[in-house]
């Protein structure tokens, strides 16, 4: 499988400074239990809260042939690991610097679907120092463009972290200081009332082999909307593959979320995130270049259902590191 038929040295990163540390230290244990062992001299690399490595990037090249990038967040999922390993010149798992950058800024993000065609909610960005100077201005914006219920979110955060819907005006300082302290960027957002639907997208390193998973139906159970208890909680969501929709629309979902791992210039894998309405119209809320990998994530669920076990996922990803550069990836990024 590769040169000299010897077993690949696999570094699985986890753990990170964001606040999904405790959902990467999951992803990572599952992605150390599922590796194969046959193929592969797995280690685990773990990232402390504070940004400090187990093992110093500049040494990892003599532990690890690859990365395994099992972070979510800022600094594991913004293209900053991502930038530190390139410098290193060691290959690693998952889109390259620039994508993952883009998929992580969430209003770069809608801009670019709604340029492509595709349906988004109505989205502003605030930032800390525009709530601060100028309240009234995002306070009208709200009353005029998106009324009651709305979004806010912090733009560059992963996992719903953040993430509230604001039913009054009572509830819109309390979503902006959460936001806040999250980023230095918040969206407020229409409101979207429909059912949550993801899709993930597999290739194997090379532009033109993206196929999309069958798409899953989220039932939240925890909460009213799939947020971080619904994702992580046992038994916080419900997962319906195939979704509970036409043919049609599945079809619509699955052409989308690769269309959009395509234009983004993902690697290896993402999943693309929806909202179907009651008139069936479909919009596209984000992607995610470093879906989660813990027993109730939706991609490992996804992909078994599409014939594809879990350590056959993990092997997927991990040989599509080699087979196209992140430089590679970049400069298609660019030419889309």
């Amino acid at each position: 499988m590769f040169p000299n038929d010897k077993k690949l040295r696999v570094a699985v990163l986890m753990g990170g400074p964001s606040a999904e540390h405790e959902v990467s230290l999951k992803s990572g244990e599952e992605v150390l239990k599922h590796l194969n062992p046959e193929h592969y001299n797995i280690k685990r690399v773990l990232i402390s809260k504070t940004g400090d490595w187990e093992i110093p990037p500049k040494e990892l090249k003599h532990y690890a042939d690859v990365v395994f990038i099992a972070l979510h967040g800022p600094y594991g999922e913004d293209g900053t690991v991502q930038n530190i390993l390139e410098e290193e010149g060691i290959p690693y798992t998952g889109s390259g610097s620039l994508s993952s950058a883009l998929a992580m800024n969430k209003f770069l993000s809608y801009r670019l679907f709604k340029e492509t065609g595709f349906n988004t909610p109505l989205t502003f960005l605030v930032t800390e120092k525009d709530w601060k100077d100028k309240p009234l201005s995002v306070l009208h914006q709200i009353h005029r463009y998106l009324g009651y219920p709305f979004v806010v979110k912090p733009n560059n955060q992963g996992s719903s972290v953040g993430v509230t819907i604001v039913k009054d005006e009572q509830g819109i300082t309390g979503a902006f200081n959460e936001a806040f302290n999250l980023s230095k960027e918040a969206l407020i957002q229409e409101y979207i009332s429909g059912k949550e639907i993801t899709c993930g997208v597999l290739d194997n390193g090379l532009p033109g082999s993206e196929f999309a998973l069958l798409p899953t139906e989220i039932v939240p159970q925890a909460s009213h909307f799939y947020d971080y208890k619904s994702k992580y909680d046992e038994g916080g969501s419900k997962h319906i593959i195939p979704p509970r929709v036409p043919e049609h629309l599945i079809r619509k979902i699955q052409t989308i979320a690769k269309t959009v791992h395509k234009l983004m210039g993902c690697r290896g894998f993402s999943r693309a995130d929806f909202i179907l309405d009651k008139r069936d119209d479909l919009y596209i809320l984000e992607v995610n270049t470093i879906p989660g990998l813990t027993p109730q994530s939706l991609l490992p669920e996804a992909a078994f259902a599409s014939g594809i076990s879990f350590p056959a996922l993990l092997s997927k990803v991990t040989n599509s590191a080699f087979l196209l550069t992140t430089s590679q990836t970049n400069k298609f990024l660019r030419e889309i």
